[in-house]
């Protein structure tokens, strides 16, 4: 394959044309969250420097941060073995990933208790949703 798109055509996007992204903090190596990318949300992160992604929910492209403020710096771009997972090495802007107010997504932990296992909150919310989003969270 050649071409400027031809890296493209390598990614094994899912019947849906998206791919699981995985954001990941370039130093810290925390995963921070997962998105899905359709074709043009990954051209649009390599071209710009900025993770994009497609939202499933609202049915239509995002820039991460475009609400927030918490952009993401993209500084890495890496393609599983099997070629349907993308891995962004990223800069997070403000320290906040997570739409919550938390550095990451990943911010239950499963413990086990006297009734059963359970989730258990184990980071702590850094600016609340509200001063993020407004009165839209």
């Amino acid at each position: 394959m050649t071409g400027p798109a031809a890296w493209l055509d390598e990614v094994a996007f899912d019947a849906a044309g998206l791919v699981p992204a995985i954001a990941q903090d370039a130093v810290s190596g925390r995963l921070l969250m997962v998105a899905w990318m359709n074709r043009q949300a990954l051209a649009l992160t390599r071209e710009t420097g900025f993770a994009h992604y497609w939202s499933r929910s609202r049915a239509r492209l995002w820039k991460k941060g475009e609400e927030s403020g918490h952009l993401q710096r993209v500084h890495e771009i890496r393609l599983d073995c099997d070629e349907d997972v993308i891995l962004l090495a990223i800069a997070q802007d403000g320290g906040i990933a997570c739409h919550t107010g938390r550095e990451s997504c990943f911010f239950r932990r499963l413990e086990a208790g006297p009734g059963g296992d359970r989730w258990v909150e184990v980071d702590p919310v850094l600016k609340p949703a509200a001063e993020i989003y407004g009165s839209r969270s």
